[in-house]
């Protein structure tokens, strides 16, 4: 019997796994994917989360590939207006996380076994038996379902998902490269129509982040994303000749999701990171608060194997993140409308996310 099972090798899983096998915790981490992706996604980290990894021992890896500052250059109706340097963080590819940290874990001894699906859960009081897709029963003591915003291990759980989200996407995202646009700054067209699309460039790589607002069809149905689309949006919104964009290696869609599970725990098993919560982007809080959703797990998991546990262990970690996901989540709605509301002015941009106006719940 393993000590922890982790469902999902995102920044929350592999992040709590390093954790756990640091403090010389017997983990396996198990994902339904068959490979890592190689996607930008989350891209920037916070101080808290630059802590939890110097603690990992990854820092150093992340700091050398990422930008400490990032400029942003913002455009209006095709006119440059101005620049707006920011230093919050670290600008880095969410793959470039993700695969920092497995290179930790490995050197922990542990590795992702991918192809590896959840199927069922049941559990007692010694422990939760994980069964795959293929058969395959997995013992733990304790499991811990850090796959995502359409958790495998929330919904076998039966734990509802609450708050709210739009069908339509807010907008199309992806990673492309832009052979001729400088890559000394993260370009951000916007519209007198209300239109925009953004060009990050994206640290140790040749490619750049694509978030834009979604093109519509003769009926005013969003176009589904794709290169060809993607090129259109920019030719629409930044009117810069002579720039193609090639080699889209990831396209999507962002819809706006404000959604928390009613608990994040149930008896040995507990959710964490999206699993537990889906918020806006703007302020780049969501894989943040998943990394402190992961340190405050672990330290609850180490309490509850080395101690003499008790339901008084188990509930700290709900008694510590859930409140705080409630929290984010009201502060990244408000974050998310400002941002939107802003750049309908010339010269302001996603600069006006990246704080809070409201105190944290409870100050």
């Amino acid at each position: 019997m393993t000590d922890v099972l982790i469902t999902g090798s995102g920044p929350t899983g592999l992040t709590l796994a390093c954790d756990l096998a640091l403090r010389g915790v017997d983990v396996r981490v198990i994902d339904r994917r068959t490979e890592p992706h190689h996607e930008s996604r989350g891209k920037g980290l916070l101080p808290g989360s630059l802590e939890v990894f110097r603690e990992l021992g990854v820092l150093e890896t992340l700091t050398a590939t990422g930008n400490a500052s990032v400029t942003l250059r913002k455009y209006f109706d095709g006119e440059h207006i101005n620049d707006t340097s920011t230093a919050a963080g670290l600008l880095i590819g969410q793959w470039q996380i993700e695969k920092a940290l497995r290179e930790r874990l490995a050197e922990l001894g542990v590795r992702v076994e991918y192809g590896s699906e959840l199927a069922a859960i049941t559990q007692d009081d010694t422990g939760v038996r994980a069964e795959l897709a293929d058969g395959t029963v997995i013992a733990a003591r304790y499991l811990a379902g850090c796959d995502g915003g359409r958790s495998t291990t929330r919904k076998l759980l039966g734990i509802p998902f609450e708050g709210s989200g739009q069908e339509e996407p807010a907008m199309v995202i992806g990673d492309v490269r832009a052979p001729g646009l400088g890559r000394d700054a993260w370009h951000q067209w916007f519209t007198s129509e209300g239109t925009g699309i953004l060009l990050c460039p994206m640290p140790g790589t040749d490619s750049f982040q694509l978030q834009a607002s979604p093109e519509r069809d003769e009926r005013g149905e969003p176009v589904p994303p794709s290169l060809e689309s993607f090129q259109r949006i920019f030719d629409r919104d930044a009117r810069v000749p002579g720039i193609r964009l090639v080699d889209a290696t990831w396209v999507s869609a962002w819809r706006v999701n404000v959604r928390m599970a009613t608990r994040i725990r149930e008896g040995r098993v507990f959710l964490a990171g999206d699993a537990a919560h889906v918020q806006p982007i703007a302020g780049g809080l969501g894989m943040n608060t998943g990394i402190q959703d992961a340190a405050e797990l672990g330290r609850t998991l180490v309490a509850a194997l080395t101690g003499p546990g008790g339901e008084e262990v188990l509930d700290r970690y709900e008694a510590v993140r859930l409140p705080v996901a409630a929290d984010v989540l009201a502060d990244t709605a408000e974050r998310y409308e400002r941002v939107v509301e802003a750049v309908r002015t010339p010269g302001r941009g996603t600069e006006v996310g990246m704080t809070r106006t409201q105190p944290p719940a409870g100050a």
